[in-house]
């Protein structure tokens, strides 16, 4: 059972995080949505697309991260770690993404330089702002990608430890 709560849980925080993500980058630029995405929702609302989206681009994520984390928190006979106690770890890899998020979303928006192919599909004032939603968007899953690979191994790393001070 917490094998399935650490899952569920950790999709839950992606979903939370995309949403709230979204809903801020969808008010920089809905084009980043309306243009760059397929048009699933057929709206140009940015309170629509930033829920809409907010989901459907990061469950799967979340489930993914879920899985591996929950392999490295319960997998074989050393001491298993429950859902509750990786709320604080989780919570630590969305505030690093964020971070990462508006870093490089100030960073796409001054230095970034727009693909010659989409250039054309956003409007000249507007392909600043596309730049920081993309930026910001890149660095979100590169950082929950490679810090949930991180944390796993921690977890795994933790466990050992605390199996070791057991036997002793």
């Amino acid at each position: 059972m917490e094998f399935l709560k650490i899952v569920l849980g950790c999709i839950l925080a992606a979903v939370l995080y995309g949403v709230v993500h979204d809903e801020v980058t969808a008010r920089i630029c809905v084009e980043y949505f309306t243009v760059f995405h397929p048009p699933v929702f057929g709206t140009d609302s940015p309170t629509l697309l930033g829920l809409g989206w907010g989901v459907i681009a990061t469950w799967w994520a979340g489930a993914i991260i879920g899985l591996m984390l929950a392999i490295a928190a319960r997998a074989g006979p050393q001491h298993k770690m429950r859902a509750r106690d990786l709320v604080e770890p989780v919570g630590y890899l969305l505030m690093a993404m964020a971070l990462c998020a508006l870093t490089f979303g100030i960073a796409g928006y001054f230095i970034g330089v727009m693909p010659a192919e989409l250039s054309h599909m956003i409007a000249a004032d507007r392909q600043r702002r596309f730049l920081a939603d993309f930026w910001a968007h890149s660095a979100s899953y590169g950082c929950g990608l490679v810090g949930g690979l991180i944390l796993c191994a921690l977890i795994a790393i933790r466990r050992i430890r605390l199996a070791r001070a057991k036997a002793v």
